[in-house]
């Protein structure tokens, strides 16, 4: 399937600017199952000052605001050629080794709730992905999906608590409580073509899990299944804070606005 791809994302400020600097990860992989066919970046308030592919193999292009900016517009359109592998994105590679994704962090320890939530699983079902797809559905069960509720900054155990979340928050929980059953996992952003909507005012996220035999196989929460020909990956770390689709600082006084919209469709 090609996929056409817009994602616009638009910061307006209360006050000029002197100085900000952002982090992109916003350049999809070529990769098993997609292979990227162009990407294009435009910046509007700001321009390009370097690129480089960090430890997970992100592509990752810092930016800095023109001075004294009021807004910044970062606009990326792109086409992605995909394909159906079932979620299997297959043998580890890159720069960290494989024991790295079985660390915890602060947005995926696994604590008292988490724990409880993967519960006797390691027992009940005795192969990998019966397993990792039991896990996936009782993290929904126990989480619904709910926007507004949670934020960037929510960790695993506070979602739980929460009772409710969206797919960032679904994906560190799976994460946490992976991990706490000694496989090595990662967080996924990226897009997905949904069947009922051409616009979209967030990005994605998933999980991905090492199973032995099979290599980096994914598993979308929020969804109930192993992503498909829909889906785009774009950036992978250890949870939501190494994978995020723009991050940095800014100095200056004022509040900001941001809005988002993203289209993906067939082509």
């Amino acid at each position: 399937m090609r996929l056409k791809i817009l994602h616009t994302t638009t910061y307006h400020f209360d006050q000029p600017v002197p100085y900000g600097l952002q982090q992109l990860r916003l350049i999809p992989k070529s990769r098993a199952g997609q292979t990227v066919v162009d990407w294009d970046m435009q910046i509007e308030g700001g321009r390009a000052q370097t690129e480089f592919t960090d430890h997970h193999q992100n592509r990752v292009s810092l930016i800095s605001f023109d001075a004294n900016a009021t807004s910044i517009v970062v606009h990326c359109e792109g086409t992605v050629e995909t394909a159906d592998l079932a979620g299997v994105i297959g043998k580890h590679g890159g720069f960290a080794p494989l024991w790295f994704f079985q660390s915890s962090t602060e947005l995926t320890r696994a604590g008292v709730n988490v724990r409880r939530l993967a519960r006797g699983l390691r027992d009940d079902h005795g192969e990998d992905l019966p397993r990792l797809h039991a896990l996936s559905a009782r993290v929904l069960e126990e989480v619904p999906y709910e926007v507004g509720v949670t934020h960037a900054t929510t960790s695993a155990e506070e979602a739980i608590e929460h009772g409710c979340g969206v797919c960032q928050d679904h994906a560190h929980i799976f994460l946490a409580a992976a991990r706490s059953m000694g496989y090595p996992a990662r967080y996924v952003s990226g897009y997905l073509m949904m069947d009922d909507r051409v616009h979209q005012d967030a990005s994605h996220a998933w999980a991905e899990v090492h199973v032995e035999a099979l290599g980096w196989v994914g598993f979308d929460i929020s969804n109930g299944i192993s992503p498909d020909r829909r889906y785009v990956r774009v950036a992978t770390g250890l949870d939501y804070r190494d994978a995020a689709p723009i991050s940095g600082v800014r100095f200056g006084a004022g509040g900001e606005a941001m809005s988002i919209d993203i289209q993906v469709q067939q082509q």
